[in-house]
């Protein structure tokens, strides 16, 4: 209880706190949108690496090597809030989630998400959510990489790899911004704190990007169905990390 107390009482004081840097970032960006990007994440950054110290827990970033020069879609399993945590912490460029229309209910914090390059997603308006997607391709074209989580919403499923099915249209970004699909594993995040709320315990996470994938270069059937195969290659890296960890 202790680690989410403090955990809470940094989230809420940044936020409290951070009014006039936010009104500092926003001149800012009227007049260098890239160096605010980058000084917002910076700030962001340093907040997630406090919080996720406080937990206790560890964390191993594998295959960064796999990720291609300029902006990719990051295509992840969801059980965690912590995940978005870890997104940011293990990425050392520019990106931003796409995130559900509901965190706009919340002054401060949606205020920072816009900063460091969220998008809000309508997922019951299909108008509005196809201008999402056509702001995600801007942001890919202006060198930005986008995060997804295709499952649509955080999996509760007790197995690892029993994930949700993932929707479709979830790569229209990469598939018309013409950036590598990069999939994203994440495991261990949900027993920082889902796993036994309100408490928040020590894990180790991992977080493991695979190898990227090229949409244009698909064979008719996976480009069909890419979120099915970007799911099974997931699944895979999944699979590997929890072998490793019962050897």
């Amino acid at each position: 209880m202790i680690r989410f107390l403090l955990a809470t009482t940094v989230i809420l004081g940044f936020l409290v706190f951070s009014i006039p840097l936010i009104l500092g970032e926003w001149l800012m960006a009227k007049i260098n949108k890239k160096k605010q990007q980058e000084h917002s994440l910076r700030v962001v950054q340093a907040v997630f690496r406090m919080i996720f110290r406080i937990t206790g827990s560890t964390l191993t970033v594998k295959g960064w090597e796999n990720v291609p020069e300029g902006a990719v879609l990051f295509v992840g399993n969801h059980r965690s809030y912590f995940d978005i945590v870890v997104g940011y912490i293990s990425v050392p460029r520019l990106a931003g989630f796409v995130a559900k229309k509901e965190m706009t209910r919340y002054p401060l914090l949606s205020d920072w998400m816009r900063l460091v390059n969220c998008l809000f997603l309508d997922r019951k308006n299909v108008k509005e959510g196809l201008k999402t997607i056509l702001a995600g391709v801007e942001k890919v074209k202006q060198g930005v990489c986008i995060w997804i989580f295709p499952e649509g919403t955080r999996n509760e499923n007790e197995g690892l790899l029993d994930l949700l099915p993932f929707k479709e249209g979830s790569l229209k970004i990469a598939e018309k911004g013409g950036c590598p699909v990069v999939p994203v594993a994440f495991t261990g995040t949900a027993d920082i704190f889902e796993n036994h709320l309100p408490f928040m315990r020590p894990s180790h996470v991992t977080v493991e990007f695979g190898e990227p994938i090229y949409l244009k270069r698909l064979p008719p059937e996976q480009k069909k169905n890419s979120g099915a195969y970007t799911r099974g290659r997931i699944i895979q890296l999944l699979e590997k990390e929890q072998q490793a960890r019962r050897s």
